[in-house]
């Protein structure tokens, strides 16, 4: 099982697919709630150049709701990184596909709501 939902943006930069991919999140009702510049924390902490890489850590603020109420200690595995990596056709777009991830946690009620978030995942993702 692919732990990931991944999408190829040929021929366009990380700025642009920044903003679409923001954008794409917002309409399908998720806000990015943390941003992680790994290029730039690689050059700062190892002196290390690599292609640009952003983790967004995007939520849907109602599935969350429902997620953390069926299980309380969900929260650890929230929110739902994307990640945009320069890759040499353009910028690669991936999504955790949180139930692969939930997989971890006996909780059928909580792998339905996954299964929603991974639906609407694949959609931002198709979107941008």
């Amino acid at each position: 099982m692919s732990y990931t939902i991944n999408r190829v943006i040929k021929h366009a930069d990380v700025e642009d697919i920044d903003q679409r991919t923001r954008k794409a999140l917002a309409d399908h009702g998720f806000g990015v709630l943390t941003e992680i510049d790994v290029k730039a924390t690689m050059k700062k902490k190892l002196d290390k150049e690599m292609p640009a890489y952003r983790i967004l850590g995007a939520c849907n603020p109602g599935m969350a709701w429902e997620a953390i109420g069926v299980e309380p200690q969900v929260g650890a595995m929230l929110p739902c990184n994307v990640i945009l990596r320069e890759v040499s056709e353009g910028v690669e777009v991936s999504a955790i596909d949180p139930l692969a991830s939930m997989t971890a946690i006996d909780n059928d009620a909580l792998k339905q709501i996954a299964a929603k978030v991974r639906d609407r995942l694949s959609e931002v993702v198709e979107s941008i």
